[in-house]
């Protein structure tokens, strides 16, 4: 990360009782497959209401990152928080946007919160520069690699509908998929 105060990235701190957590929606729903809308001046009181509850959910599940179409919500908005050294060090990313990638690829396993226990390799550019506006109202450019670089990749392409499966294979995809639909029949029961 460039040299970014984190504190005007991250999100407020609440402590959430269990009735305020959101619940993280699982593939195949359909919001989970749709563009969502640009955040606005309007949305503000929602989206810092939204951002500490989502910072919630993540951590609990526990995750690394979580677009707001995962939690029912079709705006431009992610969270991303890789846990350096075992510290919270949250990032909010509102209308979050690649503006520049690397030619060189690098294949990591992924997986993701909307389709819990399921992973498979996704090759992906090694690194990316992302523009963004943070929690107060500053636009803000990353330049990432590594671990960071496929998350902000990943949680950025919910917010066009797109899920990490959609690089895997028709066949690797719907194993996946068949896989995760056992287990939440299973897990229904």
């Amino acid at each position: 990360m460039d040299n970014m105060n984190s504190a005007s990235l991250a999100a407020p701190q609440v402590d959430l009782d269990e009735a305020e957590l959101l619940p993280i929606l699982v593939a195949p729903h359909p919001v989970l497959r749709a563009r969502c809308r640009p955040v606005t001046h309007a949305d503000d009181d929602q989206v810092r209401e939204l951002v500490a509850r989502m910072f919630g959910a993540m951590y609990r599940a526990p995750g690394i990152g979580l677009a707001a179409p995962q939690v029912g919500v079709k705006l431009r908005l992610a969270i991303v928080d890789l846990m350096p050294d075992e510290k919270k060090a949250p990032i909010v990313l509102i209308n979050p946007e690649v503006i520049a990638e690397s030619d060189e690829l690098a294949s990591r396993e992924e997986g993701c919160l909307s389709l819990p226990g399921q992973y498979a390799d996704v090759i992906r550019p090694a690194r990316v520069k992302v523009r963004f506006t943070d929690l107060g109202g500053a636009r803000r450019e990353m330049e990432a690699d590594g671990l960071l670089s496929a998350c902000l990749q990943h949680e950025i392409e919910h917010l066009d509908g797109v899920l990490f499966i959609d690089h895997l294979s028709v066949l690797k995809r719907n194993i996946l998929m068949r896989r995760l639909a056992k287990e939440q029949r299973q897990k229904g029961r």
